[in-house]
């Protein structure tokens, strides 16, 4: 008898083993109430917006330290400034460059440079075909005046003259042919490679408007 009352108290003990270890667990799962796991991810997520609010909060206490962008963002007094000597220099330049006129008269016998003052009153310097070749047959010549635009060019520069505007004229008139003669377009480009600038370029062949009768007669000049 005392043999089968220890086999039966033995499993006995086993399960009061077993259920004092289901309550140890049950008792260290409810050790948190819900309310409490509540206020703990409260409290953690307050925690993470703070750390991610602090480094905002330090952005904002120390500003960035942008060179390029203050200089760029320079205050008026000192734009001014800067402005103030590219104007001065400009104006300097402006001044420098001294204005005169190229009259230039070239017709079948000869090529003549006339450069007077802006108003036209005083005359700078004059120069021909004829002063440079001793042949009268090359007075007209590209070569005739390419030579004296060069001359001129160099004496009107120790005037002080660095810029003309040029007016070319041909004979004209009633009688006269209405184009100029060979010597014109070699002088202008002589004139532009000497370093002289060139303004404005104006034809200012005088035209007829009635006047005289031209001559050749009725039926024209038999040639």
């Amino acid at each position: 008898m005392e043999k089968e009352t220890k086999q039966k108290k033995q499993p006995r003990k086993k399960q009061d083993k077993k259920t004092e270890e289901g309550k140890s667990k049950s008792k260290g799962k409810q050790s948190t109430t819900p309310e409490q796991e509540v206020g703990e991810k409260d409290v953690a997520g307050a925690e993470a917006k703070a750390k991610k609010e602090k480094p905002k909060a330090e952005e904002l206490e120390t500003p960035k330290e942008d060179t390029p962008k203050a200089e760029a963002q320079a205050p008026p007094a000192e734009q001014a400034a800067q402005v103030a000597p590219e104007a001065e220099a400009r104006q300097k330049r402006r001044e420098r460059v001294l204005w005169g006129i190229l009259h230039i008269y070239s017709s079948k016998n000869n090529t003549i440079l006339h450069v007077t003052d802006m108003t036209g009153s005083e005359t700078i310097s004059v120069k021909s075909g004829g002063m440079v070749v001793k042949a009268q047959r090359e007075e007209a010549s590209p070569y005739a005046a390419m030579q004296a635009a060069l001359r001129i060019s160099d004496e009107i520069k120790e005037k002080g003259f660095t810029g003309v505007h040029i007016k070319v004229r041909a004979p004209g008139g009633h009688n006269g042919p209405r184009y100029p003669g060979k010597g014109a377009q070699a002088a202008i480009r002589a004139i532009s490679r000497s370093g002289v600038a060139i303004g404005r370029i104006e034809d200012v062949t005088p035209l007829p408007y009635g006047g005289c009768r031209p001559k050749g007669g009725k039926r024209g000049r038999r040639v």
